[in-house]
């Protein structure tokens, strides 16, 4: 009977044991940081950061290591490292106040909408027409920086260098139609505290809207200016 009863004690033991083990378990993930958490704060910061990017911006979160252990926090707290901005593959921070710890996590920001590109070969120094060029779709973070967006900021450029069909176009490639011409007659206008006199020269060189430009006055004098549209160089004293 004694022994009969001892079995029965303990199955009724391994039982109780079985049954606290969820129990144990959920103590113990309610001891742990969801990551699901950090995942979503990267996220909104990032959608935060992107929105007021052209076209369509897609943001993916890398994977988080589901063993790594962090106690919970009330707020984490997503931010851009220095330097790093939310386009193309990035890394983020998820910081907590208290308690205190900081993670890192990756994530890839894809910005999709037209660019420009040449419809055609161009060469230096060609000044580009709207038939010349061609919008293409595509993710702008695998582009270099730069890139023309909108034909507006290209026609009536030239090319600084001889371009094949198909170039994506960046602006820093481009040199801006001049305003003023080598050997043009300009009107020169001289800006001082208080006084503005107006003469005529002629341009040395040609120079795009706001680039500065030397001038040789009626007497012989040559003097610097910036350019402007109208065949206008400002000078400053």
């Amino acid at each position: 009977m004694h022994t009969r009863l001892t079995t029965i004690v303990s199955r009724l033991a391994a039982t109780a044991a079985l049954c606290a083990l969820p129990a144990i378990a959920s103590a113990q993930q309610g001891g742990r940081q969801d990551l699901a958490v950090l995942k979503q704060s990267v996220e909104q910061l990032l959608q935060v950061q992107t929105a007021g990017l052209p076209g369509e911006v897609a943001v993916k979160i890398g994977a988080i290591d589901s063993h790594m252990t962090l106690a919970p926090c009330p707020a984490p707290q997503a931010f851009l490292m220095p330097g790093s901005r939310a386009w193309g593959k990035t890394t983020v921070g998820v910081r907590c106040a208290a308690p205190v710890w900081t993670v890192y996590i990756q994530a890839q920001v894809s910005v999709t909408a037209d660019y420009i590109a040449s419809a055609m070969p161009l060469a230096q120094g060609q000044t580009i027409e709207a038939s010349q060029l061609v919008a293409v779709k595509g993710d702008l973070t695998t582009l270099p920086a730069g890139i023309a967006t909108d034909i507006e900021q290209v026609v009536g450029r030239s090319v600084n260098v001889s371009l094949p069909s198909g170039t994506p176009l960046r602006l820093d490639t481009l040199r801006s139609k001049p305003v003023v011409l080598a050997g043009q007659v300009v009107r020169v206008v001289s800006n001082g505290n208080g006084f503005s006199v107006a003469s005529e020269g002629r341009a040395i060189a040609s120079a795009s809207e706001g680039q500065p430009v030397q001038v040789r006055t009626a007497g012989g004098q040559q003097i610097s200016g910036v350019a402007r549209n109208g065949g206008l160089v400002e000078v400053a004293f």
